[in-house]
């Protein structure tokens, strides 16, 4: 079911209409971002990484395993040794406290940044050009056209720089055994890259003012339709994230880490929303099982 690329953007979920997977992606992001409490970090981060490799495959577990190892590191480290906040003292350095507290935090802030790039790079598959310019090509077309080229941005700086350097190995231009011969030859490619993209910059430009895009009563081509479950899936995610966002707003997402570290209570009220929480973020990876199972079946 899941293949060495992943389902890409061709996902049964991705078919939903645009407004559907905007607003899965708002919630989702929204959400964590708001959200410190350990429960919440760990249903947010694990979602995130299934619903990754589901779309990416295997590449994606790898750039996320990087990624995360990396982060996580760096912002424990960080955290620990610069913030000298917290009532568990670990040990001392030149009279510096190390406390469990800073650590912690810093493990869980990374966590909750690690998990909002996941969501976004789910987005950035999920989200294609044509349908953030249909969502606010009318409304505000700048800012539509201003978001597509971004989420565009690096994964088309990376095939250009892949281009770039196959082209340079085709001229015999192979990287030198010596750091200044590589640097040099990186300095040449990447050189290259921006001279491409700024060129290519100008002519999208150009060629959207051509077609009169933002202008007044201009009409554009789209096959997307508000279906029945499209309102249904709507209607679903309102519901779900809408007593996450009340577990936001009263606490339940939340954590206190200084003085002491105040653990999430094991009540009711939390457990419900962790459980709306982990269903809301599940519901595209449960969407496209269910199609690939159909699909097979069918096929």
């Amino acid at each position: 079911m899941i293949t060495r690329d992943g389902l890409g953007e061709d996902t049964e979920f991705a078919r939903f209409h645009p407004l559907v997977s905007f607003m899965y992606f708002a919630l989702a992001i929204g959400i964590t971002m708001f959200s410190m409490s350990v429960i919440f970090l760990a249903v947010t981060f694990v979602c995130s990484w299934i619903y990754s490799v589901l779309l990416k495959g295997v590449a994606g577990a790898k750039e996320n395993l990087i990624f995360t190892v990396s982060t996580l590191v760096i912002m424990a480290l960080i955290n620990t040794f610069f913030t000298h906040n917290g009532a568990t003292v670990l040990f001392y350095i030149n009279n510096n406290r190390i406390t469990l507290e800073a650590f912690v935090y810093g493990i869980c802030a990374a966590v909750m940044l690690v998990s909002v790039i996941i969501w976004f790079s789910c987005f950035n598959v999920i989200m294609t050009a044509d349908k953030l310019i249909y969502l606010f090509g009318k409304a505000a077309p700048v800012l539509g056209l201003t978001m597509s080229m971004i989420f565009r941005f690096i994964p088309l700086l990376k095939n250009r720089f892949k281009a770039i350097s196959m082209g340079q190995r085709g001229m015999g231009r192979e990287k030198a055994a010596t750091f200044t011969g590589k640097a040099r030859q990186l300095t040449k490619e990447t050189s290259i890259l921006i001279a491409w993209s700024l060129e290519s910059s100008i002519e999208s430009a150009d060629s959207m003012e051509a077609r009169g895009y933002g202008l007044r009563g201009r009409t554009s081509f789209n096959l997307f339709k508000l279906s029945e479950r499209d309102i249904l899936m709507l209607a679903v995610m309102a519901v779900l994230g809408g007593i996450c966002i009340y577990g936001c707003v009263t606490g339940i997402t939340g954590m206190y880490y200084y003085p002491e570290i105040e653990w999430p209570k094991a009540d009711l009220a939390t457990a419900l929303t962790a459980a709306c929480y982990a269903v809301l973020l599940l519901l595209p990876a449960a969407v496209d099982i269910i199609g690939e199972i159909r699909w097979k079946r069918y096929a």
